[in-house]
């Protein structure tokens, strides 16, 4: 798998007449920063309010405009730039564009090349008031829809006129997700159900209090936004909101590990492959007080502990009597005798694979955004990562997943 969908990845950027052009800039940005090789082609309108040569210096790449197809490459210009091609975005996409490229017109460089193009379409519509709901724009919508594009927004929110309606373009942030699942449907867990686990669960002690610990769900998103370039189907189960969601993953928000076992009892009914990466407790209190428990001049209260269920103990359990999921991961983060404690885990629990670290390293484990670990297969492999970057220990995980996906089909289990 290479490290992005996007990695040396052609991207036809085309950008029409509207404010949300400033967001164009950011998302060439984005996608050059992400492996892709960018080329814009700007439409008069566009360049009334940001130059070609903005494009230029955040891709690397050239930026065309109207002129250049009255060129000398006049009459090969737009087959080339169309036939090279991996994905042809239109963002922004104004009323005007979308009218054009639903009837075919060829009147710009913009829509000679759309015409021309092979490739899939992404369509980020931006426009003022009521413009979006309006039954042409909603017609054309349809038609190109029927043709096979994707639209991607436009959000509701405050509009250039003042207005507040259906109209703002969509985040570049969240339109780099969708290109890259547009680029990942081809990947090799292509139809597969990934069943990702990330966060520290929260055991209520009253209203206001819980026990939990230092897991910041890091890792976990890191291993859904992996799947999900590997083309998989990702439910990510979860108990942290402070992160950013993978663009197409279906999130699962949960608290407690009683929670989380049975949102992943369900989910994995149909999964091919379980990543438990959550750092689930392993006690709770025995009883949660229904109003806040009030500091006492007598001292402190007692809160008496019970333990928690074993999910991947229950996972296995079920995997032996339906056979799913396939292949299931765990995470052992420890402080002292890793890869013995490691190893117990990936036997007992009857893991396919237990990504091992050491959690008291400053540098690796909770919080930061690197890890180092050590991958521990059921075949006996035993594989230690240097220092890396949380994304890239998830390629790996996600790698090893593959290839046991790729074996457990080979002998038809």
């Amino acid at each position: 798998m290479p490290a992005t969908p996007l990695q040396n990845k052609r991207i036809l950027l085309g950008v029409s007449g509207s404010i949300a052009a400033y967001k164009a800039a950011d998302l060439a940005s984005k996608l050059a920063q992400a492996g892709a090789q960018v080329d814009t082609i700007l439409t008069r309108a566009a360049t009334q309010f940001i130059t070609p040569l903005t494009f230029q210096s955040v891709t690397g790449r050239q930026a065309y405009t109207d002129a250049d197809l009255w060129g000398n490459e006049a009459h090969v210009l737009h087959v080339g730039l169309a036939h090279a091609a991996d994905l042809l975005v239109v963002a922004p996409a104004t009323a005007n564009t979308l009218a054009k490229l639903a009837q075919g017109q060829a009147d710009s460089l913009l829509t000679v090349t759309a015409l021309a193009a092979t490739c899939p379409l992404l369509l980020a519509p931006a426009m003022d008031g009521g413009m979006f709901e309006h039954a042409a724009t909603q017609a054309n919508l349809q038609l190109l829809i029927e043709r096979g594009a994707t639209i991607v927004g436009p959000e509701e929110g405050h509009l250039a006129s003042g207005l507040v309606a259906r109209g703002r373009m969509t985040e570049p942030l969240v339109l780099l997700g969708r290109i890259r699942q547009l680029l990942a449907k081809a990947g090799p867990l292509q139809g597969r159900k990934v069943v990702i686990t990330a966060g520290g669960t929260r055991e209520a002690i009253d209203p206001v209090r819980y026990l939990s610990n230092h897991s910041s769900g890091k890792q976990g998103y890191a291993l859904a936004q992996a799947a999900l370039d590997g083309g998989a189907d990702v439910v990510l189960i979860t108990t942290t909101a402070a992160l950013p969601a993978p663009v197409g993953a279906r999130l699962i928000a949960i608290n407690s590990a009683q929670e989380m076992l049975s949102a992943v009892l369900h989910e994995c009914a149909d999964a091919a492959a379980l990543i438990m990466a959550a750092a689930v407790a392993d006690f709770r209190p025995a009883e949660v007080a229904t109003q806040k428990i009030k500091k006492q001049a007598s001292g402190a209260p007692t809160i008496e502990l019970v333990r928690n269920p074993d999910i991947l103990a229950a996972v296995a359990q079920q995997r032996q009597a339906r056979g799913r999921p396939h292949v299931v991961v765990g995470f052992a983060a420890e402080t002292e005798n890793l890869l013995e404690n490691a190893q117990s885990k990936l036997e007992q629990k009857h893991l396919t694979l237990i990504v091992a670290n050491d959690v008291s390293a400053s540098d690796a484990g909770f919080a930061v955004d690197t890890n180092r670990v050590t991958l521990l297969g059921a075949d006996g492999t035993r594989v230690t990562l240097p220092l890396l970057s949380k994304q890239a220990v998830a390629q790996a995980v996600v790698e090893r997943v593959v290839d046991a996906l790729g074996s457990k089909e080979s002998t038809n289990e």
